[in-house]
């Protein structure tokens, strides 16, 4: 559906910018839409994932074209948003690294080279392989998918076209029905939009499952300059209630952990704080229940 000619856009060459401006904004919304029917799907995915990545797993995001530069622009963002640790997220991109600023043509068509990258990652048993295609028919992501079943990682879908081979061969099928472009198969416009926001929804769960957010806090935030040290001691400070000046110290004693420093400005030295912290596997929230549970 995502290649087919929609009739109301024939003459859309001809028409006045405005116009065409006014159609790819209802597109946009549309695309929004089409995610709607996909909400419980993207919540079963985020929690068997969160559960079956534990404290070694990975990430494995797997693409072509668009769908290959959504899936890296997602997992790189992991890092500096949610702490996740760079050797926990892989991206096996038809072409390449090249392939996210250049396009490589004919990258795509080969399932042997998908399959390749999987084997070349060491993908195993606690991995999580992200699969996105719009067409839902890239051979290069099937052929990944495939060897990461056989390896016995967690596989998860995203496409645009239903009844598709990649929302079969997958553990987790996550469908977004986008329906033909404005521009014939231009899935950089609604199939990609569609799948930025299922992208953003999955990770962003399976991080929240996993301890990274507390009270709506990126408290696993990576402070790498002046805008993000402000943020996390204005959490600190919300958390704890604490001063301006205490969440500073706190957080320059924590060498900027932001859960640590949080501990520490409630009264803990370092060592303490940190102790908590691992005894709750880095869960703030868990943290301050095992606290509760000494006073009590």
């Amino acid at each position: 559906m995502t290649e087919e000619v929609c009739q109301r856009f024939v003459d859309f060459d001809q028409w006045s910018t405005q116009d065409a401006v006014e159609a790819m904004y209802e597109g946009q919304l549309m695309a929004i839409a089409a995610v709607k029917p996909a909400m419980r799907d993207i919540a079963l995915a985020a929690d068997q994932a969160a559960h079956r990545l534990g404290k070694t797993g990975r990430l494995i995001y797997v693409g072509a074209g668009t769908s290959g530069r959504l899936a890296v622009q997602d997992g790189a963002e992991l890092g500096p948003t949610f702490g996740w640790p760079k050797d926990r997220v892989v991206f096996c991109i038809a072409g390449g690294t090249n392939a996210l600023t250049v396009s490589i043509e004919g990258a795509e068509d080969s399932a042997e080279n998908g399959q390749h990258q999987i084997q070349n990652a060491q993908t195993g048993k606690n991995d999580i392989v992200i699969g996105v295609a719009a067409s839902g028919r890239t051979p290069y992501t099937l052929g990944a998918l495939q060897e990461a079943n056989k390896r016995g990682a967690m596989t998860i879908g995203i496409a645009n076209n239903p009844n598709t081979p990649l929302l079969k061969d997958v553990d987790y099928a996550i469908l977004a029905e986008t329906g033909s472009e404005i521009i014939a198969g231009s899935t950089r416009m609604k199939a990609g939009t569609a799948q930025k926001a299922v992208l953003n929804m999955l990770s962003t769960a399976i991080m929240t499952r996993l301890g990274h957010v507390y009270k709506g806090f990126m408290v696993d935030m990576v402070v790498s300059n002046k805008k993000l040290e402000g943020r996390a001691l204005n959490m600190i400070c919300d958390i704890t209630q604490c001063s301006t000046a205490t969440a500073r110290a706190s957080l320059k004693s924590a060498n900027e952990n932001i859960k640590t420093a949080t501990l520490i400005a409630l009264g803990h030295d370092l060592e303490s704080a940190e102790r908590i912290i691992n005894q709750a596997n880095g869960n703030l929230r868990a943290a301050f229940t095992l606290l509760k549970a000494k006073t009590d």
